[in-house]
């Protein structure tokens, strides 16, 4: 279901990870996704795994929201498995027609799996925990470096959260659609290619105009509200880095100690 997409969705809270800075968050998300292909062990990836369960249960958006942010890539994961599982040599399990199943395949297909599972279950941890606004405020402040060299930080980061908060609004239009040409007679699940790239027309087209309708009316309202861009723009709450991020930098900073010191060892 189309419904059971959860990007861009924020979830209001008080936890430890909704009251972190969202430059810290964000400089701490990229480390995560740096270490998830750098520490390519088993212990490396048990300790990013309990991390990961740790702070999706204490960040007190409800768990079955990070199931759902998984399962619309359930085939790209099932898809990357037996691939492996299939073409790498290795200790034969058993035979599919000409295809022979390895023990190395069955565990290079899971680990690589449940890499892209960490890196999807991270990017949850943000957005879920992050609003849109604060999330604004954070890109900017951290590409604010780069308007040296013609970079425009404040334009860039708010297309980029306009395009994230809009995810949940145009995939809630496209199922109203669906659902519409569906009462009406149309059929979605049946026929080649062709004939279900066909089928999707009655709901690109109706799609597209209401995406424009509403980013023109978006414009109209930030006009209405006299937003120029951020040059001498003031914020009402300003970011402050505090004890809670220090002390997730530095829990941070040890897992990745243990986890290089479990690469050097071979564990």
């Amino acid at each position: 279901m189309l419904t059971d997409i959860t990007i861009g969705q924020f979830f209001p809270g008080t936890s430890v990870l909704h009251r972190m800075d969202p430059r810290a968050k964000l400089l701490l998300l990229l480390v995560l996704m740096a270490a998830i292909f750098v520490f390519d062990t088993k212990g490396g990836y048990a300790a990013l795994t309990a991390l990961g369960a740790v702070l999706a249960v204490s960040s007190g958006v409800p768990v079955g929201m990070y199931w759902r942010s998984l399962r619309p890539l359930w085939w790209i994961l099932a898809f990357t498995f037996l691939i492996h599982l299939c073409s790498t040599p290795g200790t034969v399990l058993g035979k599919i027609w000409m295809f022979s199943l390895t023990w190395e395949g069955l565990e290079k297909g899971f680990f690589l799996c449940l890499r892209l599972a960490l890196l999807i279950l991270f990017s949850s941890l943000l957005t879920f925990t992050t609003s849109p606004l604060s999330l604004t405020d954070g890109m900017e402040r951290l590409l604010r470096p780069l308007r040296v060299v013609g970079v425009p930080a404040h334009e860039l980061a708010m297309m980029m959260t306009i395009a994230l908060r809009f995810v949940p609004t145009l995939i809630e239009e496209t199922d109203k659609i669906m659902k519409a040409q569906q009462s009406r007679g149309a059929d979605f699940a049946t026929g080649n290619i062709v004939k279900r790239m066909k089928h999707l027309i009655p709901i690109l087209v109706p799609l597209f105009i209401s995406s424009f309708r509403r980013a023109d009316e978006l414009a109209i309202a930030m006009e209405a509200r006299c937003y120029r861009g951020g040059e001498g723009r003031t914020r009402m709450k300003e970011l402050r880095v505090g004890g809670v991020d220090y002390a997730a930098a530095g829990v941070t900073a040890l897992l990745l100690a243990a986890m290089g010191a479990m690469k050097m060892a071979g564990i």
